[in-house]
């Protein structure tokens, strides 16, 4: 029904993604698909007003969410638990702010969104970095390593979930086994929801807050449609806080900081894509499945040195190059000039992962085969010039 081999030629756009024009991207986190008719159309409608002034974030904003969550997801945000803002990031930014202080300990379950780092160091909090375990099938939790962690001072958690950039699906067990402990010893949990809808067909994610009633108390949940429908750039969240007081405290921070109130744009398009999008969502995930699986066999054919976790979650793969390298912020730049492809390292996710790369795979499969194709051709000029 929908062509995702069609991709918008976002050169000469201003785009981040594409800001190398003799470079093929591979590297940010957004798509290259054609954007939904439905949502150009809502856009469209809102300019033919001709007047696009300040805008006040409408109900039905929040209640395309709502009966999103509860269709897709079993969950039941009710609509007083919700708030708007401008994005995950500023929301994520402003809620360590507001609900840490200055010198705490806020935790990470790394490699995880290099951008979680940003929001702790710029706002004079200290990370706590815990690796998760990979034994050879899937990534796991250092429980141990977790929970001492916790207990030494870690006023928050921040969790990717599903985890960016593993692809991991966190079980009902380890999420239950995360809000025990972080409710046992007062911290928060502000659970990234953002890569949740696009997950393997047939696969689903567990809600941080769903689970039971101690994780709904501790939990400060942020969702958006920007990741799954490409809408990014629009500029538009939702921050889910079943907790009264903790939703009192970051509602005036969001507002303090200047991150609660929408363009004219943004809520007509997430509405319309949440309302009427799922069946364009569900054929997305199953073209970018096939694209994991062609970089796999490409790889299982043509690269052997690399080792590939297929994630069950996200569009984004996880390759390991310890084979080739130890330093792959200096392959990826490598690849970038001599093969014209470019990656994201391993190292910006925790600094105990410099011989991983990212591979971002919401493009067309002809620009997967081609950027394969000259992450092969880069990988053996690099052999010939320091492996020898």
């Amino acid at each position: 029904m929908y062509n995702f081999d069609k991709t918008a030629n976002r050169l000469e756009t201003s785009s981040l993604k594409w800001m190398y024009p003799d470079v093929l991207p591979m590297w940010v986190a957004d798509m290259d698909f054609d954007t939904l008719d439905i949502v150009k159309d809502a856009i469209k409608k809102r300019v033919d007003l001709g007047a696009l002034g300040y805008t006040n974030t409408p109900d039905y904003y929040f209640d395309a969410f709502r009966d999103f969550w509860i269709k897709r997801h079993h969950v039941d945000f009710k609509k007083e638990w919700m708030i708007f803002s401008t994005g995950v990031v500023p929301a994520i930014s402003s809620i360590v702010r507001r609900v840490t202080k200055i010198n705490d300990r806020v935790l990470v379950l790394t490699p995880t969104y290099n951008i979680f780092f940003n929001s702790i160091i710029n706002n004079h909090r200290e990370v706590s970095q815990s690796d998760l375990i990979y034994d050879g099938k899937e990534y796991k939790i250092d429980w141990k390593d977790f929970e001492a962690r916790i207990k030494n001072g870690v006023r928050m958690l921040i969790l990717c979930n599903p985890q960016n950039p593993v692809g991991k699906i966190w079980s009902r067990g380890e999420i239950e086994r995360i809000g025990k402990i972080c409710y046992e010893n007062n911290v928060v949990v502000l659970s990234d929801e953002i890569h949740c809808d696009i997950v393997t067909p047939g696969m689903e994610y567990i809600p941080f807050a769903s689970v039971n009633d101690i994780n709904k108390q501790i939990s400060i949940t942020c969702i958006s449609a920007s990741k799954c429908f490409n809408l990014a750039g629009l500029q538009g969240a939702c921050v889910v806080i079943p907790n009264e007081k903790i939703r009192k405290l970051v509602n005036r921070g969001l507002n303090t900081d200047e991150v609660a109130e929408g363009n004219a744009f943004v809520y007509d398009a997430f509405s319309v894509a949440l309302n009427k999008g799922e069946a364009w969502l569900d054929e997305m995930n199953k073209y970018v499945y096939n694209n994991k699986k062609i970089l796999r066999n490409f790889l299982n054919e043509n690269l052997k040195e690399l080792d590939y976790h297929f994630g069950d979650a996200t569009y984004l793969a996880w390759v390991d190059c310890k084979r080739i390298t130890d330093d792959t912020k200096f392959l990826c730049e490598y690849l970038k000039d001599k093969a014209k492809v470019y990656f994201s390292y391993g190292e910006e996710y925790g600094v105990n992962f410099k011989t991983f790369i990212r591979i971002n795979l919401a493009t067309s499969k002809e620009n997967v085969t081609e950027g394969l194709n000259r992450l092969l051709k880069g990988i053996n000029l690099y052999k010939e010039e320091y492996k020898k």
